[in-house]
């Protein structure tokens, strides 16, 4: 069954089941993955939880459960009975026993290969009358079917990449449905938008060594100030990549504010510099979430979706440069010659992320989808999003 995605509405009707405060339960994998690019779905859960006063289970012992993974897939491979393989393989010693019951269990993964984790809680499904997941990172071509399996007695599941949605409804026989990436628009979002912007130019994660160079030639000649990456990630793959944070939640602080005191912000679409590896599937990363909501003028390569011309549909969202430009100090000049358009773009990016793209809008999808009421923290964050929203 497909779900797509709906927009999303603050109203509570008579139907939808009340949530109880503190009758949430968040599953997190943020103390066995710390990589940096993992912080983001941290920074969900913790909205959520501020939300819903939810409870949180970490995951632990990453030895254990990538024991009992190799030993379920050996075994669901080999005999051909998911079963069979749950029985044989060692449960994680650092499992946890529910002993108490839950309206909703709310798992969040960055990927698919998180999923062997909820086996260190075997009881969820009978203790949580509902059951959801969020997994932020789905390419279609990485979708391991004895793990995605795992997810056959979830109510929903809630996937970041539109393009592999059916074919995980396919494998899991679940509702699935496209829930964008977002921010935290009250972290990232100043005071004022007119405020000075110490940073000229912020160039973080993939870029272009064309441009860059070039940029690196122009802060040297102008004396401006271009802030970017000089740690880059170890590993050949994603399996065995490395680029660690030791708290999420500071990582999500220092990158609001780095991007609250920055002009430009380079945003372009998933893997820009690996065509080959997205064969035109073109996903809408946080970085695009992030820098609106921060008031940024974007520039870069936008996904070229009818999806992101719906979510970033008003003028400017994304200024195009290309991925290579050794002329950016020209086309930054010429840009900065119309202050009028650049103060409409720092406020129109502004506005439209606290009306349509934090992390609240996500979670009012998933409360609709699941029949349940907003939560009066719900509603408080709305009122204060529209708030953000007027002084844009």
């Amino acid at each position: 069954m497909l779900w797509s995605l709906a927009s999303a509405h603050s109203y509570c009707i008579d139907w939808k089941h009340e949530l109880v405060h503190g009758k949430v339960l968040l599953f997190s994998q943020r103390r066995i993955a710390d990589l940096v690019a993992y912080c983001l779905v941290y920074e969900f859960e913790d909205v959520l939880a501020s939300l819903t006063g939810a409870q949180r289970i970490d995951a632990t012992d990453l030895p254990a459960l990538e024991l009992f993974r190799r030993v379920y897939k050996l075994a669901r491979l080999t005999s051909g009975s998911a079963n069979l393989a749950r029985r044989l393989a060692p449960p994680p010693r650092s499992k946890v026993i529910l002993d108490r019951d839950y309206e909703l269990f709310f798992p969040t993964f960055s990927h698919v290969y998180e999923l062997h984790s909820l086996a260190a809680v075997p009881n969820w499904r009978q203790r949580c009358r509902k059951a959801a997941c969020f997994i932020t990172e789905v390419w279609s071509d990485m979708l391991p079917e004895y793990l995605l399996e795992m997810l056959s007695a979830f109510d929903h599941i809630f996937i970041g990449f539109r393009h592999s949605v059916q074919e995980v409804a396919r494998i899991t026989g679940r509702p699935c449905t496209y829930l964008p990436l977002a921010a935290d628009v009250p972290r990232f979002t100043p005071d004022s938008l007119d405020q000075p912007r110490p940073i000229d130019v912020c160039n973080i994660g993939r870029r272009s060594p064309v441009t860059h160079q070039a940029l690196i030639e122009e802060a040297e000649r102008l004396q401006s100030f271009y802030y970017y990456d000089t740690v880059a990630a170890s590993g050949a793959d994603l399996k065995h990549r490395t680029f660690r944070v030791d708290s999420p939640h500071e990582h999500r602080l220092m990158l609001a504010t780095i991007l609250k005191h920055s002009s430009y912000y380079f945003a372009n679409r998933s893997y820009v510099n690996k065509p080959e590896f997205t064969a035109g599937r073109d996903e809408i990363s946080a970085r695009f979430y992030e820098g609106a909501a921060a008031g940024t003028v974007m520039i870069g390569e936008a996904p070229r979706t009818e999806e992101f011309k719906q979510q970033f549909d008003w003028p400017d969202a994304v200024i195009h440069v290309p991925f290579d430009s050794p002329d950016i100090g020209r086309r930054l000049a010429d840009l900065n010659g119309q202050p009028e358009r650049l103060r409409a773009v720092r406020h129109n990016n502004a506005r439209e992320a606290a009306l349509r793209h934090d992390w609240l809008h996500r979670i009012q999808v998933v409360f609709e989808t699941l029949g349940l009421a907003p939560t009066d923290e719900m509603q408080i964050r709305a009122q204060r999003l529209k708030q953000i929203a007027s002084r844009a």
